[in-house]
């Protein structure tokens, strides 16, 4: 049954995800500075993981892994993995709001790509935003910002990791259920990271604050996701796309409250460079959706 659309509960839905997906990173970047990396990563994917197949495995079984594209799925969770892994090594060193700003870089990457690897028609505002976009990046990597240039390598890796991620995506929608490529990304990620365990493996000496926040980890995660499609249940992406950018704030307001880190004016710029781009990208997407709309035909009375 399709739920009645409603869009400002879509928008509402949205923003909460947005902030769910912003409190993961500030997380993150509060533990990856005390413990291994890896270990994160693994609580990260095996924790959703488990509750996902507790929960809908004895009721959907063989169907919650049913796909037409296994490999696709496979490739798309690891490439989830990269970006997650390149993330959480790259905010030990990287304030929030610098590192969310370079990761929105995928969408438009996205953008590009999506000619030669869709076959989509790449307008002339995608090129000016993709412009706009990397100009923001350079504006936030700029010599004497004194970030670490690993920790910047790892966010770019983060942010191309991220945009195969969402073109295989778009890919995979077509065909399968979003509860069946949510487990294929939990799934993957659990067992890459549970068979690599012996190779990163440290007992963790822990606190029971810290084991509740690596714990979180897990959740914040899953929370977002799930949230997030419950948002495009109410609303259509047209109405949804120019509203990501919001993470930016949340990043931003939590880099500054848990961490005391605000973006210099220069910095700042640059993160407005990156959101103007995608905003002008989301928008034009969004107008070009209502105006195919608009010109098709009404479908004949009776039909």
């Amino acid at each position: 049954m399709t739920p009645t659309p409603r869009p400002l509960r879509g928008i509402v839905l949205l923003l909460i995800a947005l902030l769910a997906f912003a409190s993961f990173d500030a997380t993150a970047k509060f533990l990856a500075t005390r413990y291994p990396v890896p270990m994160l990563v693994w609580v990260r994917y095996g924790l959703p993981c488990l509750l996902l197949a507790v929960w809908f495995g004895p009721r959907q079984r063989g169907a919650l892994i049913a796909t037409r594209h296994p490999r696709l799925q496979i490739l798309r969770a690891l490439l989830l993995l990269v970006c997650t892994a390149s993330g959480m090594t790259a905010v030990r060193t990287i304030p929030l709001a610098e590192a969310t700003a370079i990761l929105f870089v995928a969408p438009l990457l996205v953008t590009l790509a999506a000619g030669p690897l869709l076959g989509e028609k790449v307008p002339r505002i995608a090129w000016i935003a993709t412009v706009a976009g990397f100009g923001g990046v350079l504006l936030i990597a700029r010599p004497g910002t004194h970030f670490d240039p690993a920790g910047l390598s790892m966010m770019l890796l983060a942010a191309v990791s991220f945009a195969g991620y969402q073109l295989l995506t778009r890919r995979l929608a077509a065909t399968d259920r979003s509860l069946v490529t949510l487990f294929y990304t939990m799934m993957v990620g659990a067992v890459v990271m549970t068979t690599s365990l012996p190779l990163f493996w440290t007992p963790l000496a822990a606190p029971p604050l810290h084991l509740l926040l690596i714990g979180s980890l897990g959740l914040w995660g899953m929370t977002g996701h799930f949230l997030l499609i419950r948002a495009f249940a109410h609303a259509p992406a047209s109405t949804l796309s120019p509203f990501l950018y919001f993470q930016l704030v949340w990043a931003s307001l939590l880099g500054w409250l848990v961490f005391g880190q605000l973006p210099d004016w220069v910095t700042a710029i640059g993160i407005g460079c990156v959101a103007a781009g995608g905003l002008a990208l989301a928008l034009a997407q969004r107008s070009r959706m209502l105006s195919a709309r608009a010109a098709s035909p009404a479908p004949a009375s009776g039909e």
